[in-house]
C-alpha cells in the first residue's frame, strides 16, 4: 500500500456481536503496522465486553483508546482515535472525511439489518452508511449461527450494494496452533479486502512465515 493510502484512516466499527477478540486483534495488527484507525463501538458492544471479558470498556474516547492499546499489548505505534457511539457529529459521519473504508468486526445481525435498510441510529451505522453512499469499501464480519432467511436476505442486500461479507469462519490449512491463530486468519482475510497485509499468516500453498 502506498504512503498516501497508508496516511488515510481505516474506520473500525465494533458491534455488539460475540467475538470481540476479532476486534482486539484487528486494532493490534493495524497499530503495529503504523496505520491510522478511527474506532467506534456500538452501545451494545459495551455490554458484550462486560459479559465476555468481565471488564468495563471506558466510554470516554481518550480512555477508550488507552484501553484498546492496552488490550493489544501496550502498543504505542500507529494512530488511534475512538468515538462515542452517539456522537453523530464526528468526522467519520461525513462523506468529506476521506478514508480507506470501514471494517465492522464483529458485526451483529442487528447491525446488518439496519445497514441493509439504510437506518443510522448511531455513529457506527452512520459511518457505514457513509462508506456505501461514497462508494468506498465496506466490509462486515458477521458472527452468528445459524443464519435465518432474514439474515441471509439482509446480507444479500448489503452484498448487492457493494459490501464485502467476510464471515468469521477460520481455516486450518495454515496449521493453527492456538485460538489466536484462528482469530488472526479471519482478521487477515478481512484486511485483505482493503489490500492491507499486516498479519503474519501462512497463506494457501505458501511457505510458513519467517519468525520475527
Amino acid at each position: 500500500m502506498t504512503d498516501v493510502n497508508r496516511s488515510r484512516p481505516l474506520i473500525v466499527g465494533v458491534s455488539g456481536a460475540s467475538g470481540l477478540v476479532y476486534a482486539v486483534h484487528t486494532v493490534k495488527h493495524l497499530l503495529a503496522a503504523n496505520y491510522h484507525v478511527e474506532l467506534v463501538a456500538s452501545k451494545a458492544a459495551y455490554m458484550v465486553w462486560a459479559e465476555e471479558e468481565h471488564i468495563k470498556m471506558p466510554a470516554d474516547p481518550v480512555r477508550q483508546a488507552e484501553f484498546w492499546r492496552e488490550k493489544g499489548g501496550g502498543l504505542t505505534s500507529g494512530r488511534l482515535n475512538c468515538h462515542a457511539w452517539g456522537n453523530v457529529g464526528a468526522n467519520i459521519a461525513s462523506g468529506s472525511f476521506r478514508t480507506l473504508g470501514m471494517l465492522v468486526i464483529p458485526c451483529s445481525m442487528s447491525t446488518v439489518g439496519k445497514l441493509a435498510t439504510g437506518l443510522s441510529s448511531d455513529l457506527l451505522e452512520r459511518a457505514a452508511d457513509v462508506q456505501l453512499k461514497e462508494g468506498r469499501k465496506l466490509v462486515v464480519v458477521p458472527r452468528e449461527t445459524p443464519l435465518s432467511l432474514i439474515h441471509l436476505r439482509n446480507l444479500t442486500t448489503l452484498a448487492e450494494a457493494g459490501t464485502k461479507i467476510v464471515p468469521a469462519i477460520p481455516a486450518w490449512y495454515h496449521n493453527p496452533q492456538t485460538i489466536e491463530d484462528l482469530v488472526d486468519f479471519v482478521v487477515a482475510r478481512a484486511l485483505d479486502q482493503f489490500e492491507i497485509d499486516c498479519v503474519n499468516l501462512r497463506r494457501w500453498k505458501e511457505d510458513p512465515p519467517a519468525d520475527d
